[in-house]
């Protein structure tokens, strides 16, 4: 059942970067009538915004705005006992808005807040990551060790301002230029061992790309994809691979369904959740079956 506009709240970043940014949330200002606003200070705020809305009794939080945003909503939202969480809205402003294409959501403002407004849920699962000293942060759609974190810790912002996805492109190339360090992931009961390694909770990754190809996000499993090739030969020979969803066939790559996942390294490696740094390697991800109700078409 459609939930009134009053409450829904939304959490977005007022200094979302370049004019497209700030014209659609003008836009979404325009649309959303009496929605409660609550603007980001700075990073992580959406987390304790997101709490503080459903403690206040908002039915819908969306996160308007990338996937860093969703992911500090969600981490907001899980806060909450399973029987008091808002469920989750996305108006989606970023530059891949990887969870956005995952929910089926059109990614103009206006298609977007008619989906909000009309009201229908799904339940969905949310990835679990615990690190050694024992922190634990959710993720929505995602997470990495090696390669992907190595390439966000290097990223020229400067350069992302101008190229926007190219940047990560760059980044990416550099990183394994300058060699990948080995990655031993142990899952449920198989073990195995690669130069970069990704775990979904959806199939896509960076845009619409399918990563888990055979992912879904209610059936209370995560897709791990393990890649032993760590030369920029090997990157570029698994890249039309990934474009065309067929890398889970090469013999260099390890893809497999897993409840419990754990990473390791012998050095200092970073992971990201929903393309955000987090922490080092060894580091252990699990799900939460059907914890979050977001509203999708």
């Amino acid at each position: 059942m459609p939930q009134t506009v009053a409450s829904t709240c939304i959490i977005f970043n007022p200094t979302a970067r370049g004019e497209r940014a700030q014209a659609r949330l003008r836009q979404l200002r325009e649309r959303a009538g009496d929605a409660r606003f609550l603007p980001t200070a700075e990073a992580g705020h959406a987390v304790a915004l997101a709490e503080q809305a459903a403690r206040e009794g908002s039915g819908t939080v969306v996160a308007a705005g990338g996937d860093g945003t969703i992911n500090e909503v969600v981490n907001g939202l899980m806060r909450m006992p399973a029987d008091a969480r808002p469920r989750l809205g996305v108006v989606p402003l970023g530059t891949a808005n990887v969870y956005a294409r995952e929910l089926g959501l059109p990614l103009s403002v206006d298609a977007t807040w008619r989906v909000i407004a009309a009201g229908r849920e799904r339940r969905v699962d949310v990835g679990v990551a615990r690190a050694a000293g024992g922190e634990q942060r959710y993720f929505a759609q995602l997470a990495g060790a090696g390669f992907d974190a190595l390439a966000i810790t290097a990223l020229d912002m400067r350069l992302k301002k101008k190229i926007n996805w190219l940047s990560y492109v760059i980044s990416g190339f550099r990183t394994v230029a300058r060699g990948l360090p080995r990655l031993t992931v142990t899952a449920d009961d198989r073990r195995c061992e690669g130069r970069f390694v990704f775990i979904g909770n959806g199939r896509f990754y960076g845009g619409s790309y399918r990563m888990f190809p055979e992912a879904r996000l209610d059936d209370g499993m995560l897709e791990v994809c393990v890649f032993e090739g760590g030369r920029v030969l090997d990157v570029l020979r698994y890249l039309p691979c990934v474009l065309a969803a067929s890398h889970p066939k090469l013999a260099d790559v390890h893809y497999f369904r897993a409840k419990q996942v754990r990473v390791e390294s012998r050095q200092p490696v970073p992971t990201e959740l929903d393309g955000e740094l987090w922490k080092n390697c060894p580091a252990e991800f699990s799900v939460e079956t059907g914890a979050l109700r977001v509203v999708v078409p």
